[in-house]
């Protein structure tokens, strides 16, 4: 009895034991892993951390939409022409897209491509941004279809010391109409001033006038007809001018403009436009012709060179491109080519320069009727076709003249340069035998009885066989003769 009792107790003590282990299993098993502890905590801090990163972001979100946005700028220095108007238009969907306060646009033009123009208003009235005109800087003009650019704008505006006007429309290439297409030109032109001067509140019968007898206007003039809102000194100065002023868009909306103090962004032309505008200068479109046609002259009469021929291409591309965006008179690229004629000819014939003086002359009017522009800025000038023509027709014809002696001069190589070698019989030639000839021996035939070790000349080639002949025996001079010459 004591043993087992004994027993019992020492197994409720052990009972105890494992029951006192079984009581704090995961105080245990915590003490040993500790991040047990800090999951729940780093999952609270990392719900606090993206609660603040919403609340920041919809907070910039806010005060980007409460931020003031920007004035767009561009400038236009240059004939309207397509690339004109494709870079206004880039620029009016540029401000559209970020939701622009304006869109700035410093004109200076003498006039350019009616089609152009119109494109260029459609684009302005349909613009949902407001459009500003400034006719800048002082000695500028807005002129022809600046005048009406300038007109379709929200808010005109010029430079002191600047002009517009004179928008009578002319034909292209400059010539006299007749009267029935005269006044139908007239009237559609005027048609389109007074559909966009109406809209904008402007002077209606002045703005016609423009149109109709060519009037021009200095910006006091301007401004006191009501043809424009503004005369300012500077972009600052115009808008602090229209500071808080209120503009009535085209299609009745409301607009107070606050542009004071606001970044004015500068919005350049693309690399592609930069290019087209340059090749579209019709004096460059020109030299870029006019050279290219002759680097083909000169890969064709020295064919395998490679480099005369790819430049030719790529200038004549260029070339091409351009006059395919200008009024382009392809009765004068013809001129152009024949003229090139008339200086092959003239290295031919040798007609003393009568021919190299027309291919002159014809490549000069070629040049000049080349782009039938309405206005002398987009036409060939006539400096630019004498610097062209006469250098280009005096290297035609050198060209020419060194192609036309090669020619002419004796084959030296191959079968056609034995003939007329002088060589001597190797054997008795009746007719046949051998002959050497240009450190050769060949098989010959002679028209007669040859001696051999006699001195024969090569009359033709046949195959490998030549048709040789007794060489002449020299001249020898005679006793006066020698007496002269000592």
């Amino acid at each position: 009895m004591t043993c087992n009792w004994k027993k019992l107790r020492n197994l409720k003590e052990e009972g105890r034991v494992r029951d006192s282990n079984k009581s704090f299993p995961r105080l245990q098993d915590n003490r040993n892993q500790p991040e047990l502890f800090a999951g729940p905590l780093m999952r609270k801090k990392f719900s606090s951390c993206l609660l603040c990163v919403l609340i920041a972001g919809f907070m910039l979100g806010t005060l980007s939409a409460l931020a003031p946005a920007d004035v767009l700028k561009i400038v236009v220095r240059d004939t309207i022409h397509p690339i004109t108007d494709e870079y206004i238009g880039r620029a009016l969907d540029e401000a559209a897209r970020n939701k622009d306060q304006a869109l700035l646009i410093e004109l200076s033009t003498p006039g350019g491509l009616l089609d152009s123009t119109r494109d260029i208003i459609e684009k302005i009235l349909a613009s949902p941004v407001p459009v500003i005109i400034f006719v800048t800087p002082s000695g500028s003009r807005a002129a022809s279809a600046g005048f009406f650019i300038l007109e379709s704008a929200d808010v005109a505006a010029m430079s002191p010391g600047s002009n517009t006007g004179a928008a009578h429309p002319v034909t292209l290439g400059g010539g006299k109409m007749d009267d029935t297409m005269k006044e139908k030109l007239e009237n559609d032109t005027a048609a389109l001033m007074r559909s966009v001067v109406s809209k904008r509140g402007r002077n209606i019968e002045v703005a016609e006038s423009a149109v109709r007898q060519s009037k021009s206007f200095t910006d006091q003039e301007a401004l006191a007809q009501h043809l424009i809102d503004y005369v300012a000194s500077s972009e600052q100065d115009l808008f602090k001018q229209m500071e808080g002023k209120t503009v009535k868009r085209f299609n009745g909306q409301i607009a107070t403009l606050n542009l004071v103090g606001l970044t004015v962004r500068i919005y350049d032309l693309t690399l592609k436009e930069k290019i087209l505008a340059f090749i579209m200068d019709p004096n460059i479109a020109f030299i870029l012709l006019a050279i290219g046609a002759l680097a083909l002259y000169a890969e064709f009469n020295h064919p395998g060179a490679v480099l005369p021929g790819t430049v030719g291409v790529v200038f004549i591309l260029l070339a091409v491109f351009a006059l395919n965006l200008l009024p382009t008179r392809f009765a004068a690229v013809v001129l152009i080519l024949a003229s090139f004629a008339l200086f092959a000819l003239e290295a031919k014939f040798a007609t003393h320069g009568v021919l190299a003086i027309g291919g002159i002359v014809t490549m000069v009017l070629g040049g000049l009727l080349l782009v039938d522009a309405p206005i002398p800025e987009m036409r060939v000038h006539l400096l630019t076709a004498l610097a062209v023509s006469v250098p280009l027709g005096l290297i035609t014809f050198f060209l020419m003249s060194i192609a036309l002696k090669a020619r002419a001069n004796k084959v030296v190589t191959g079968a056609q340069g034995l003939v007329g070698e002088i060589g001597t019989a190797q054997s008795e030639l009746s007719p046949e035998g051998k002959v050497f000839v240009h450190g050769e021996v060949w098989d010959a035939v002679a028209s007669g009885n040859v001696a051999a070790g006699q001195i024969i000349v090569v009359r033709s080639v046949n195959g490998l066989q030549l048709q040789v002949d007794p060489a002449p025996p020299p001249r020898r001079s005679s006793p006066a003769t020698l007496v002269n010459h000592l």
